[in-house]
């Protein structure tokens, strides 16, 4: 059995599957972050931060910050829909890394509909199955995730649809920690009888009051949905009333009850002027609740920088006005293809910009007067009518058969476009039982009357304790299907020392690639998928595609899988890494033997920040070591850069090109090694270049010494320098 994680080593999932029979969940319950007491990260003090990670993955610029990796306040989550839940723990493993604590596994859609458990491990569509193995399989695997990262990890689904009180008490054998329960989402979107989605529902909330998950409601949902959803703001307070209220009185704590907001607008639109209003008035009214924040997918399109553009602006309102769980919807809801690393994206758009804006209402406060103030007042007295004409027409059944909700009208208008259900319609109408006076049901967590005999403590000490109390007593069910099950899918992709892409499934082989067409969007459509197939990419399909003008050219970007032999790991040849010599070594070695270099951006260029980092004492470059280092600024010359190497009797030059137009940079470096032959002195000076699109073979072939590109610094070009000077190999090794 895999007992622990190594970083470098992939996760083990047969060995998670082993022994699922004898498994139970370390953890109960729901897990909020812990505050970081001392708020210094690196050199930075923070406002809002929580506990650090032991592993994680910072973002990409923490390479300026000496790689701190501060994490927000509130709980991040991510939600992953891909269908085999055996990709879905290995992208778990990865979101972690980036800070997600709050792993929400999306419910197959159709499942809504079965009236019992499902078994085994078949493979979903348009979201995971959820079954008893599945979830103890990826509670397990977080077992082991949260011990590598340092911090417990949240499992979360949904207990919805027919069977949601079934789903929930397996929720709650198995650890599960929060799960997503409203039956206006049966009601409404799946069209269960709202009858028996109340009942329903009291049991299941009644069941995870006693484990103590977390409950997301599902009023987002309306929002999501809505013709106009910026203008059914008071509709969403009633649904979010509703279930806040139902839910408390079946036995859940405040605390544990969280309400699921969703900003009513996005740019185009005003947003702030919706959004944030919004945002004030259900925070004053739910003061008692959490709140989950989450972006309004109705609005994301296929474009991945609006989506993240939309995502910062609700992360901004977030921070505004507070948010406990932080949803990280991603662009992948406009295209229906969950991949992996827009998971990752997501959970680093919201950490960089919780981060990013730590501290910042002690510095701005919002308005109490004006707009504001005055249009959140006017959201919440909308609502408080609306509710009052529920109570009018004779309650929330009645509000739905007459298609209250989900319109395009801001209350009171009504423009006969809501969804009405009947209270004597919809899946598993007339289902409802009646329980006998004497009934007796010998099981915990349990909702309405059941007459428990006064010998008793608790109702199931006359079978022995129930399943909530005694795990041993489940009886567990691995596979049921000979054909579709984990074994079957995982055996095509068994590990066998080939490599291919994949952004979904395990050895999927999909790839997006980024093309701009100088044609109209009809002639660039056609030209993009002949050029995928030209590329020898199978199923090409057009993901995203948007006109830059009419006439001049459209940006279109493709998916296919990728019709090449599988590459063979051990037949790479690997990338090297230079092994520096120790600080103190390179100190000494330069006391002893004083070093010169002339630095310069050379040709058209005017980038500095790049060399400078490279030998700026402030920066840890070159002069750290004690390297005289004379700069000669932007644009030089090349010849400029090599007559000063010689007059000032330099061991290096050190040319920076970061341009790249026209290979322009490779044409700077062979004019360099050229005139340095020509003037006599190639044998004599050590020729360095660095920049974001250099390599070190590109230097090579291009007459350089070495190149340096992105990511590089003062230490590794000192410690070439000073190997070259003393004699010594370059030490490349195999990067592991």
């Amino acid at each position: 059995m895999q007992e622990k994680l190594e970083e470098n080593t992939k996760l083990n999932v047969e060995e998670i599957l082993k022994d699922l029979d004898k498994y139970e969940p370390k953890w109960r319950g729901w897990h909020w972050r812990e505050k970081n007491e001392t708020g210094k990260v690196g050199e930075f003090t923070y406002h809002e931060i929580s506990a650090p990670l032991k592993k994680s993955q910072p973002l990409p610029a923490a390479r300026s910050f000496g790689n701190i990796d501060p994490q927000p306040r509130a709980t991040i989550t991510t939600e992953i829909a891909s269908g085999r839940f055996e990709d879905d723990i290995r992208r778990m493993r990865m979101a972690a890394w980036h800070g997600a604590d709050h792993l929400m596994v999306i419910r197959t859609m159709g499942q809504s509909h079965f009236d019992g458990l499902l078994e085994g491990s078949p493979e979903g569509f348009g979201g995971v199955p959820i079954t008893r193995k599945e979830i103890r399989a990826t509670r397990k695997a977080i077992d082991l995730i949260e011990e590598e990262v340092g911090r417990k990890i949240n499992f979360h689904s949904y207990v919805s649809g027919v069977a949601g009180p079934d789903v929930a008490v397996m929720f709650a054998e198995e650890g599960v920690n929060g799960a997503h329960q409203d039956p206006q989402y049966n009601v409404l979107y799946r069209n269960i009888n709202m009858v028996r989605s109340f009942v329903d529902a009291a049991v299941a909330k009644g069941i995870m009051a006693h484990a103590g998950m977390l409950q997301i409601d599902g009023a987002h949902n309306a929002n999501a949905t809505a013709m106009k959803g910026y203008k059914v703001m008071p509709e969403l307070m009633v649904q979010h009333a509703i279930n806040s209220c139902f839910s408390q009185l079946v036995g859940m704590k405040p605390e544990n009850i969280s309400l699921s907001t969703v900003p009513p607008t996005s740019a185009p639109a005003p947003c702030m002027r919706y959004d944030l209003p919004y945002a004030v008035a259900l925070r004053e009214f739910f003061k008692k609740y959490k709140m989950r924040a989450q972006m309004n997918t109705k609005y994301i399109e296929s474009c991945e920088r609006e989506a993240t553009v939309g995502h910062t602006l609700n992360l901004l309102i977030s921070e505004l006005t507070s948010a406990d769980i932080q949803s990280t919807i991603t662009p992948d809801e406009g295209r229906n293809v969950p991949w992996h690393y827009n998971n990752i994206h997501a959970i680093n758009t919201a950490k960089q910009a919780f981060i990013g804006m730590d501290g910042l209402m002690d510095m701005i406060e919002l308005k109490k007067t004006g707009y504001l103030p005055e249009k959140a007042r006017e959201i919440q007295e909308r609502a408080v009518l609306f509710f009052e004409e529920i109570l009018e027409v004779g309650g929330y059944f009645k509000a739905v058969d007459s298609g209250f909700f989900i319109d395009s009208g801001q209350y009171p208008e009504r423009n006969d476009d809501g969804i009405a259900r009947k209270i004597l319609g919809g899946d598993a109408v007339g289902t409802i039982v009646k329980r006998e006076s004497d009934y007796f049901a010998p099981v915990c967590g349990h909702f309405g009357y059941n007459n428990v005999p006064k010998e008793y403590k608790k109702p199931c000490d006359a079978i022995d304790e129930c399943t909530l109390c005694n795990h041993s007593k489940i009886i567990y069910i691995d596979e049921l299907d000979d054909n579709d099950n984990v074994f079957k899918r995982m055996e095509k992709v068994k590990e066998d020392g080939t490599i291919i892409p994949e952004v979904q499934w395990a050895k999927d082989g999909y790839v997006k690639i980024t093309l701009c067409i100088p044609e109209n969007e009809q002639i660039s459509e056609a030209a993009a998928l002949e050029m995928g197939k030209r590329m020898n990419l199978k199923n090409v399909e057009i993901v995203h595609k948007q006109v830059l003008q009419k006439a001049e050219g459209t940006l279109v970007e493709i998916k296919g899988v990728c019709d090449f032999t599988p590459i063979k790991r051990d037949e790479l040849v690997l990338p090297k890494r230079r092994k520096s010599l120790s600080d103190q070594q390179m100190k000494d070695y330069v006391k002893q033997h004083p070093i010169k270099v002339v630095a310069a951006t050379v040709g058209e260029d005017e980038h500095s920040v790049g060399v400078r980092e490279v030998i700026d004492i402030k920066h840890g470059g070159v002069e750290k070591f004690g390297i005289e280092a004379i700069f000669l600024g932007t644009s030089c010359p090349i010849e400029k850069l090599v007559d000063a190497a010689i007059e000032s009797k330099a061991q290096a030059i050190l040319c920076s090109t970061i341009i790249s137009h026209n290979d322009v940079h490779t044409k700077n470096m062979k004019k360099l090694s050229d005139l340095c032959i020509e003037k006599g002195v190639r044998d004599k000076i050590i020729l360095v270049s660095g920049g974001t699109q250099v390599t070190d073979e590109i230097a090579k072939a291009n007459g350089m010494d070495v190149g340096f590109g992105r990511g590089s610094n003062g230490t590794s070009v000192a410690s070439f320098i000073i190997k070259r000077l003393m004699g010594l190999p370059d030490n490349e090794e195999e990067e592991e």
